[in-house]
């Protein structure tokens, strides 16, 4: 597979697809294809297209497979903002934010993550809850405005913002800080809690969480009787 991503910050991914090659997708999310591209919908089994529904899927996939020759699919963006390619290998799975995947190769599997401490679901602005991405293939995942990179060494951190991770490897590990002081907790506007990630492994920060940016129009929408 070969792909292309165009179109900034309202961007979409076109696969050029080899014959025979699947590629995977959440229901609804394919924009345009070639004639020769066989869609499939499938739920996996139970198990896995319930916790695809848990990480913010819908519970059934469609795959599209390239037959009689090579095919084109693409793939658009749900809000302004990037779709990142990611390199999935069995030992290199990646933690993303729910419903970030958009699209990826047939050996690309998409399931629940679970936050094993308490505080950093509870208050970490991701819930319990994200995305696992394992297996082996490029996956496509969602960015909410422009991504910024980190890689972190053991042992080093870095503090985000409520909804601000977009990614990171399976090997970090997310943790919640509360905001020191009183008057910084209640009139920093920064919350009570923050995101604590520490390395080792790479970390994928949003600069425009879909949340942040319902609170900014929030006070400008005008409610009609």
């Amino acid at each position: 597979m070969k792909y292309n991503i165009v179109g900034e910050p309202l961007p979409v991914v076109i696969c050029d697809v080899e014959p025979g090659e699947t590629i995977c997708t959440e229901s609804g999310s394919m924009s345009w294809m070639s004639p020769n591209m066989k869609m499939e919908t499938t739920g996996g089994g139970i198990g896995k297209a319930l916790g695809r529904m848990f990480a913010g899927e819908n519970l059934f996939m469609n795959k599209y497979t390239a037959q009689g020759g090579f095919g084109q699919i693409a793939f658009a963006a749900s809000f302004p903002g990037s779709i990142r390619p990611m390199q999935i290998t069995p030992d290199k799975p990646m933690i993303v934010q729910k419903r970030s995947f958009l699209a990826g190769q047939e050996g690309v599997e998409v399931s629940v993550h679970f936050q094993k401490k308490f505080g950093a679901g509870l208050f970490g602005g991701e819930g319990f809850i994200m995305q696992k991405l394992s297996g082996n293939g490029v996956a496509f995942i969602e960015i909410d405005g422009h991504c910024v990179e980190y890689n972190l060494e053991a042992g080093q951190s870095i503090i985000v913002d409520t909804g601000y991770l977009a990614a990171m490897d399976a090997t970090c590990n997310m943790d919640i800080t509360k905001v020191a002081g009183v008057k910084n907790a209640l009139f920093g506007g920064e919350g009570l809690f923050n995101t604590v990630i520490t390395g080792p492994g790479k970390v994928i920060l949003q600069s425009m969480p879909i949340y942040a940016v319902a609170k900014a129009i929030s006070p400008y929408m005008v409610t009609s009787k």
